[in-house]
């Protein structure tokens, strides 16, 4: 289907506002960049507790914010980590998308400021969020959280990371993970899917961009083949956590995404597998702008408290 009217009027603001493809800029010029796109969207909603702290992490403390709803803990809860290529965004950028989530599911909701490349390259990433749904697990009732009932989650790099802290946590011994939520989910080093070739540019996140992140992320590029940079390349996913996993049309990724949803499905994971058509990637995001990114919080909601009884 065409693009929704709401997206399009979105691609056209942006472009108006001067955006630039990030592959043109500096790593810092990009990071302010996406820092002024999202505090253009306005502030997120009330939530009734937010706190910001630091927990252990592989190379130091890591910064996250907790979020927690009404009510009495502990709480079943997100851990959440943040998209944007590996390389920008941070906790202020994603903070809208977790108000929401926690007041939509109920639950409380992590969200995890992991290091970022290049400065940090791969797997700096991975380990510092692994690290961080350890210590939820051993540490929630420090917060409010139930450490019994975990699930990860994220959107575009973010996706990716909660993929590969669920192969991580299968393959380590623990923590137990109920529910791994993926929104638009980087799965692959590889640009050649038709969605690539269909979406390379004029959708907001162009290959060209995503090429910029993945040359940033990665030290060596052969690091790519590994299933904790690309879990679509893993030779076995049976016995992971159910997933949710959301597809944008317009969107580089959503061949990569569709098809580690239908790998989950055949190993035998129960998966569900949401495309919104007329949107691109980062809808889910634009909340206040596009009623799609509305119905997709509640619709992951609804997966989120049905997996951890919310």
């Amino acid at each position: 289907m065409p693009l929704t009217p709401e997206t399009e009027a979105m691609l056209k603001e942006a472009a108006a506002s001067g955006m630039r493809p990030y592959q043109d800029l500096s790593v810092e010029e990009a990071r302010a960049q996406i820092r002024k796109v999202f505090a253009q969207r306005g502030p997120g909603e009330p939530v009734a507790h937010v706190e910001n702290r630091t927990i252990p992490g592989p190379a130091g403390e890591i910064p996250v914010r907790v979020y927690r709803p009404d009510g009495s803990p502990p709480f079943p809860t997100l851990v959440y980590f943040h998209g944007s290529g590996f390389v920008i965004a941070d906790l202020d950028t994603h903070d809208p998308i977790c108000r929401s989530l926690t007041n939509s599911s109920g639950c409380a909701l992590v969200s995890v400021d992991y290091r970022l490349a290049p400065e940090h390259p791969y797997p700096a990433a991975p380990e510092d969020c692994y690290a961080a749904t350890q210590w939820v697990a051993e540490h929630g009732s420090e917060i409010g959280a139930d450490g019994s009932r975990i699930a990860v989650g994220g959107d575009s790099a973010g996706g990716n990371l909660a993929a590969v802290v669920a192969l991580m946590a299968r393959e380590r011994g623990g923590p137990p993970i109920e529910a791994q939520i993926l929104i638009y989910p980087v799965t692959d080093h590889n640009f050649t899917t038709p969605s690539y070739r269909d979406n390379a540019e004029g959708y907001g996140l162009g290959a060209g961009t995503m090429r910029w992140f993945w040359g940033h992320y990665l030290a060596n590029e052969a690091d790519g083949a590994e299933p904790y940079a690309s879990p679509l390349r893993a030779s076995d996913l049976s016995g992971l956590p159910p997933a949710h996993v959301v597809t944008a049309e317009y969107d580089p990724l959503r061949d990569e995404g569709e098809a580690y949803a239908e790998r989950l499905k055949q190993a035998g994971v129960r998966t569900t597998s949401v495309r919104y058509n007329g949107v691109v990637h980062g809808f889910f995001g634009a909340m206040n702008q596009i009623p799609d990114a509305r119905e997709a919080i509640a619709t992951t909601a609804a997966a989120l408290q049905k997996a951890l009884h919310a």
